[in-house]
């Protein structure tokens, strides 16, 4: 099940009179156990009351509009420390960083493959593997790319939680 495009529209101002952007509408689950998720980002991130306030304006608009018939939760949150890739231009603002790339199953080449992100070029995922080798990913195939963690890097930075 997709929001319907006004609806999404609605929700992407929402969050940008807010100054955030709106990365993806997730609708997860199914029946009374069904979850919205709204992933919001901003330039310095996102904090849990921007969180709190862009929930409780989302609930307005969507008690309004009904998209969903039966129960279900909202969830307005961060893309996370280990963010996925939502939109092309993901590719570039995160070059140099490592990802896990994970591909259809109709893809046989590979199934999953972690590397320091080189880009998109035109329609091809391009990453460097920990053994050196360039390798080529047609974007279309792409299930989930999503930014790999280094726990130690962060946990050397002072921080035990992210």
């Amino acid at each position: 099940m997709k929001l319907d495009a006004n609806l999404e529209n609605e929700l992407t101002e929402l969050v940008a009179d807010e100054g955030l952007e709106l990365l993806a509408t997730e609708l997860v689950g199914s029946g009374p156990r069904t979850v919205l998720r709204l992933v919001i980002d901003g330039p310095s991130g996102v904090t849990l009351d921007q969180c709190a306030d862009i929930s409780r304006q989302a609930s307005a608009i969507l008690d309004v509009s009904d998209p969903i018939r039966h129960t279900y939760t909202l969830e307005v949150t961060s893309p996370g420390l280990d963010r996925k890739l939502y939109r092309r231009h993901d590719y570039a603002k995160f070059a140099g960083r490592t990802v896990k790339v994970k591909m259809d199953p109709s893809y046989r080449a590979h199934r999953a493959v972690v590397g320091e992100l080189i880009g998109l070029e035109g329609d091809e995922v391009r990453l460097r593997t920990p053994a050196g080798d360039d390798v080529s990913l047609p974007y279309e195939h792409v299930v989930e790319a999503r930014l790999e963690v280094d726990w130690q890097a962060v946990l050397k930075e002072g921080k035990s939680r992210p």
